[in-house]
């Protein structure tokens, strides 16, 4: 579910969605942090053909949203520089919200939350990785083999019941 309270992220995404250009993506990473605890991320990885311009940086301090289990996020370089590539969190991870690493740190922007399917999201945390792969700090995180995304699709909210 995307969250109102981030309305450029979210509108980011689905135009990602609804352009087709997470079909065919893969999940390429997964970061554990602890048991039951990181965030697997996926999307786009800057190819040129499936980018869209970046987006501004929409901060937790202002969302008021947090990186707790399920919560979907940008995945970014330097703030305003978001594209086509997200994670989501498993466990807590509120240290990647704005000021909770460091004062005035910019964390990452949280748009929407996994309603449904959370045990396949740690089922792609705990997938074999490449002991190799990666760059920095990202060597041991990237998947081997990668998990295809085959298509995104937006789907309707059901509708309340009527009393």
């Amino acid at each position: 579910a995307l969250d109102p309270s981030a309305p450029i992220t979210a509108a980011n995404f689905l135009r990602y969605v609804e352009e087709k250009r997470f079909d065919g993506t893969d999940f390429y990473r997964s970061m554990v942090l602890g048991p039951n605890l990181g965030l697997i991320q996926g999307g786009t990885q800057n190819a040129p053909d499936r980018i869209l311009p970046p987006i501004a940086h929409e901060p937790t301090s202002e969302t008021r949203l947090s990186h707790t289990d399920g919560a979907v996020s940008m995945a970014r370089n330097e703030p305003g520089s978001a594209t086509g590539d997200f994670f989501i969190i498993v466990g807590n991870v509120s240290t990647l919200d704005a000021n909770r690493s460091a004062p005035g740190d910019p964390g990452f922007a949280v748009f929407g939350r996994v309603v449904e399917g959370m045990d396949v999201v740690r089922q792609i945390l705990a997938a074999p990785k490449s002991p190799t792969e990666g760059e920095g700090f990202m060597v041991g995180q990237m998947l081997e083999p990668r998990i295809r995304i085959v298509s995104a699709r937006r789907l309707e909210a059901a509708a309340a019941p009527q009393p």
